[in-house]
């Protein structure tokens, strides 16, 4: 099933953090679509949870060096 969950990125702090975050999609299976803002300060995103995890995306983004909530 394809889920959509938005994560408040709190610690962006330029157009190129969002960037970063956004080439998530070439290295994680099973996303379908990563948009990340840096004005808003948060980071969408819609996966297939048979192929992805939650936990996985939140250590993905982690290991980018932001903290997603």
């Amino acid at each position: 099933m394809i889920v959509k969950k938005t994560f408040k990125i709190s610690d962006m702090t330029c157009s190129a953090c969002a960037m970063k975050l956004e080439s998530l999609e070439d290295v994680l299976d099973g996303v379908k679509a990563i948009n990340a803002s840096y004005h808003r300060l948060e980071m969408e995103i819609e996966y297939d949870d048979a192929k992805l995890s939650y936990e996985l995306i939140v250590t993905a983004v982690k290991n980018k060096g932001y903290t997603p909530s």
